[in-house]
């Protein structure tokens, strides 16, 4: 199932608004109950404010009731294994498990897999603020 996600990346990745950075990024998410949400970098004239793909997608998760993360794929055209950033690390293990799969793509589909957990392995937690 992994080939279909990093597809939607894809996808999410040709709506791209990059026109500073030249660096276009999709990113598609799925849940436990199989939706998909994708989305991609957004850039603005005061760079680098702006949202990465993750970020994107995880807005359209957000807005459509959420629910438990299980696979994520990220692409972008320019570099092969493209990894979410810092920032979107810590992101998406808000609403991600350790052993969440995340997908690492070049052009040609999922080149390696690694977990969150192995992603960012010290990250917060929401109940480390109870």
């Amino acid at each position: 199932m992994s080939h279909d996600l990093f597809e939607a990346a894809k996808a999410a990745m040709a709506k791209a608004y990059a026109p500073y950075s030249k660096f276009p990024v999709g990113a598609a998410l799925r849940t436990e109950d199989g939706r998909v949400f994708t989305g991609a970098n957004i850039e603005v004239a005061s760079y680098p404010e702006g949202w990465c793909a993750e970020t994107t997608a995880l807005g359209h998760y957000i807005m459509a009731g959420g629910g438990r993360i299980t696979e994520i794929a990220v692409f972008a055209e320019r570099t092969a294994k493209c990894s979410p950033c810092g920032g979107c690390r810590q992101r998406l293990a808000e609403f991600c498990r350790p052993e969440t799969k995340l997908y690492l793509c070049d052009s040609g589909g999922v080149v390696e897999t690694v977990t969150m957990g192995d992603m960012l392995p010290y990250g917060f937690q929401g109940d480390m603020l109870k």
